[in-house]
């Protein structure tokens, strides 16, 4: 067999490919699809007088924009993550409002410690905000997962890690929007800290979510092992 015809029998084996949106397209999408999931939890769920109240404070006003920001970046982050030649620097792009996030939250410690002291810092449990910090970012998770898994697979654990981190801001948003409580170690801890833990967690399990041999077998032709 000549070049030439070994040329023609790969090239017409390869089934067509359609390129990817770009990344803040993908971002784009996602959020259509998560952020009415969300809005739907909010709606459903009981809210309180504090709920409204809550809103004319400025920290947490700031808190929860930050958090969405947080959110919306990751998601465009970890898109570029999986497209070869994508700009780098969009990789950073949560750094800012994570820490914009991060501060307002030590902000609302710092205030509570210095107004109540050492009770401020008792650790409770609250399991009330577990059921709806699950479903709130069931969803979410699902179907980000599903959209990183048609692109390139090039970092796979931070781009696991990236989406878990959408999901957490975006989450997070949420849940403070139905359930303000107020800004102390117990939202640091459940709110937050359990969100970062479950990002961290999905960073290292970024492999088994992403690898090229499952990218390798949504384009391989059939007849090829």
């Amino acid at each position: 067999m000549n070049t030439d015809d070994l040329i023609r029998q790969l090239s017409g084996a390869n089934a067509p490919v359609r390129p990817l949106r770009p990344p803040w397209a993908r971002a784009l999408l996602w959020l259509v699809l998560a952020v009415p999931y969300v809005a739907l939890v909010i709606l459903l769920h009981p809210h309180t007088p504090e709920v409204a109240e809550s809103m004319t404070d400025l920290r947490l006003v700031i808190e929860i924009l930050a958090a969405l920001a947080t959110g919306v970046t990751a998601a465009w982050a970890a898109f570029a993550s999986t497209v070869p030649g994508a700009d780098r620097r969009i990789l950073w792009l949560p750094v800012l409002p994570g820490s914009v996030w991060a501060a307002t939250l030590g902000a609302g410690c710092l205030d509570d410690w210095l107004q109540y002291g050492a009770e401020a810092l008792a650790l409770r449990p609250d399991w009330d905000c577990l059921p709806p910090a699950i479903l709130v970012g069931t969803l979410p998770l699902i179907s980000i997962l599903v959209m990183l898994r048609r692109g390139a697979p090039l970092r796979p654990r931070l781009s696991v890690l990236l989406a878990a981190l959408a999901v957490a801001g975006l989450g997070n948003a949420g849940m403070r929007l139905f359930h303000p409580g107020d800004a102390t170690i117990m939202i640091l801890i459940w709110h937050v800290g359990v969100a970062f833990a479950l990002t961290a967690l999905a960073g290292l399990a970024g492999k088994a979510v992403l690898s090229w041999r499952q990218a390798w077998a949504r384009v391989q032709p059939r007849g090829y092992a």
